[in-house]
């Protein structure tokens, strides 16, 4: 089990940021917020932990995240529906039941149990947050297990 409250915790000595924040970063100092296609980096590219954050940290470093970010959802919001180059592991840290992927038209909700899941973010899939509140996720690469 993941726990949540001791990420939390950690993310209070993170700087300000509006939708996304890097937790790993290039060795020449690149952040990965945004599209990947403007970046000019690859996923895998994205291995070095950005702040002394160490249980978070040792979560990333154990699942063998890469690219990981922490992202905040506004209320009443929804990405374009897509698909992205590899699988993607999601830890929930703020959600509810009005956040929901769907993927190849399934939805599939992921609740904040200190539970991890594994997003075949390669499938068309979008994600939406239906609700009044934020929502938080750490979300980060994997290489494919298939």
């Amino acid at each position: 089990m993941i726990d949540i409250e001791h990420i939390l915790f950690e993310f209070e000595r993170l700087p300000q940021y509006d939708t996304q924040l890097s937790l790993q970063i290039t060795a020449d100092g690149h952040g990965g917020e945004g599209r990947l296609e403007e970046l000019n980096y690859r996923e895998k590219d994205f291995n070095v932990f950005a702040y002394n954050l160490p249980y978070t940290n040792s979560i990333i470093r154990d699942l063998q995240m890469y690219r990981t970010r922490v992202m905040r959802m506004k209320p009443k919001t929804c990405y374009t529906y897509h698909q992205d180059p590899t699988q993607r592991i999601h830890i929930p840290l703020i959600t509810n039941d009005k956040c929901f992927f769907v993927i190849d038209d399934q939805v599939l909700r992921c609740p904040a149990n200190g539970q991890h899941y594994l997003i075949d973010t390669r499938k068309k899939h979008t994600f939406v947050n239906a609700s009044f509140e934020k929502r938080l996720h750490i979300i980060g690469c994997i290489t494919s297990l298939d």
